[in-house]
């Protein structure tokens, strides 16, 4: 890499730096903002981990996630609680949850009866853009 090539990169890293908050968010202004640019990455197909886009949301998420974590801290509840009270949080019933399983499922899931399995974990850690952690 030569003087100009990383020139060039210092000009990108500057531009992009100015149009993402891919530092630390600070403030609830700065948070709505983020989260407001996330979305438009994701709807510009950047949720593929095979698009340009993918290392920007990434970097992103870890930014909202950290904020997040600071300023609105997830409850110490156990798994199944944890699924009821997102659920509840996003006006959803145990139909509203298809890809964890039939109602049945989803119905043993919140009683305790059933523990959530490793796939079912991931898909709702993404769904309500929480770490996988908090269903353990």
């Amino acid at each position: 890499m030569d003087v100009t090539e990383l020139a060039d990169i210092e000009k990108h890293c500057k531009a992009l730096l100015a149009a993402l908050p891919l530092n630390v968010i600070r403030t609830e202004k700065a948070y709505q903002g983020a989260v407001r640019q996330l979305n438009m990455l994701l709807d510009a197909g950047g949720a593929d981990e095979n698009h340009p886009l993918a290392l920007a949301v990434h970097q992103l998420g870890e930014a909202i996630e950290a904020y997040e974590g600071r300023r609105h801290p997830m409850p110490d509840l156990p798994p199944n609680e944890m699924l009821r009270s997102l659920m509840q949080a996003h006006g959803l019933s145990q139909k509203g949850l298809p890809e964890i399983g039939s109602q049945g499922v989803v119905s043993e899931i919140l009683s305790g009866k059933r523990k959530l399995n490793t796939r079912q974990i991931a898909v709702l850690a993404s769904r309500f853009n929480v770490p996988e952690s908090v269903f353990f």
